[in-house]
């Protein structure tokens, strides 16, 4: 059975063909990057203009990749919670459009369960019960995932996403949009331990996050350095904030698995595309005795892909979403 997905939460406008859950016969992501790096960051409403100009074009490319016709579909799935109101209406209102058309089951997804299936579509052997670790520019999301696709939510952040945390950081030492691979990039060439910006919450008795603190202790540590003329090499900057977010989010993530005895550790959205956290994640995991699954960089980032997947399971649950769909900016997975 094959299924169209659409994604359009925040500001990547993507479509992806995908039989059965699991074989991607196309995956097609359009960033805006470039319209939005000027800004430092995502301008909601020029995000959903630009998915007005993209979301056909890209749906058709998506369609033609994949050589299968609209009427040999089995259904359309689309993101219509949690993201940017205005972006998830834009992909919403194809989608329905589309099943309308075409006479097609459609599907409502929840953007973070996609996030958690993306791994599942990649690795065979994906062991339950496991702790996900969702990690993105607009989610922090430690979550037990039970077999039957059930979740328990850990934690979450209680203010900014790691990956906001990201971006901000990025724009305060003028490296640009986005901030998660450029600071990745800076810090492997820096010393971790060169600044010591706090762990936020890192102590706590629960599995929730707080990165406005380490943000803020970043920006105040600039501006004093620039002004007093001692600011450190940059590389040094960044390897010591994103020590301290990786810091935070390992050994919290570990921790969760250590009380839920969880059988293994994933790690997905598009801060798991960041290389100092997968290694050092790894390296906690192998003293745990569980092993860390990732995905692929194209299903790190928001796509199709994993919204098809979702619902397929869905479908095969007998779910089906009525015209009445609609778009919210906010969604648990529970």
């Amino acid at each position: 059975m094959n299924i169209l997905g659409i994604d359009t939460s925040c500001d990547e406008t993507a479509a992806a063909v995908v039989m059965d859950g699991k074989k991607i016969h196309s995956n097609i992501i359009s960033s805006q990057i470039n319209l939005h790096q000027k800004y430092g960051g995502v301008v909601p409403e020029l995000a959903s203009r630009k998915h007005v100009e993209s979301i056909n074009y890209i749906v058709d490319q998506a369609m033609t990749e994949a050589d299968i016709a609209f009427e040999n579909l089995g259904a359309i799935a689309v993101t219509n919670r949690p993201g940017l109101i205005g972006a998830l209406l834009v992909g919403v209102a194809a989608a329905k459009s589309l099943a309308y058309a075409y006479e097609l089951p459609l599907l409502g997804i929840n953007h973070i369960e996609g996030h958690i299936y993306a791994n599942f579509m990649v690795h065979e052997c994906l062991p339950f019960p496991h702790v996900c670790l969702t990690v993105s520019g607009g989610h922090t999301l430690l979550v037990e995932v039970r077999a039957g696709w059930s979740y328990k939510i850990l934690g979450g952040t209680l203010d900014d996403a790691a990956g906001e945390a990201y971006d901000k950081v990025a724009q305060y030492l003028g490296l640009g949009f986005p901030g998660g691979p450029i600071i990745d990039e800076f810090a492997n060439k820096g010393n971790p331990a060169a600044i010591a910006f706090p762990r936020p919450m890192l102590d706590s008795d629960n599995y929730h996050f707080s990165f406005s603190g380490i943000k803020t202790a970043v920006r105040y540590f600039a501006e004093k350095s620039k002004a007093s003329g001692t600011l450190p090499p940059i590389q040094d900057v960044a390897a010591s904030f994103q020590a301290a977010v990786v810091d935070v989010l390992v050994q919290k993530t570990i921790c969760a698995a250590k009380e839920t005895n969880a059988k293994g550790i994933t790690l997905t959205g598009g801060v798991a595309a960041n290389s100092q956290l997968r290694q050092s994640m790894s390296e906690a995991a192998t003293e745990l005795g569980v092993k860390v699954y990732f995905p692929p960089s194209n299903l790190c980032t928001d796509n199709g892909a994993m919204i098809a997947g979702v619902a397929y399971h869905q479908y095969q649950e007998g779910l089906r979403d009525g015209f009445e769909l609609n778009a919210s900016a906010s969604g648990s997975i529970l």
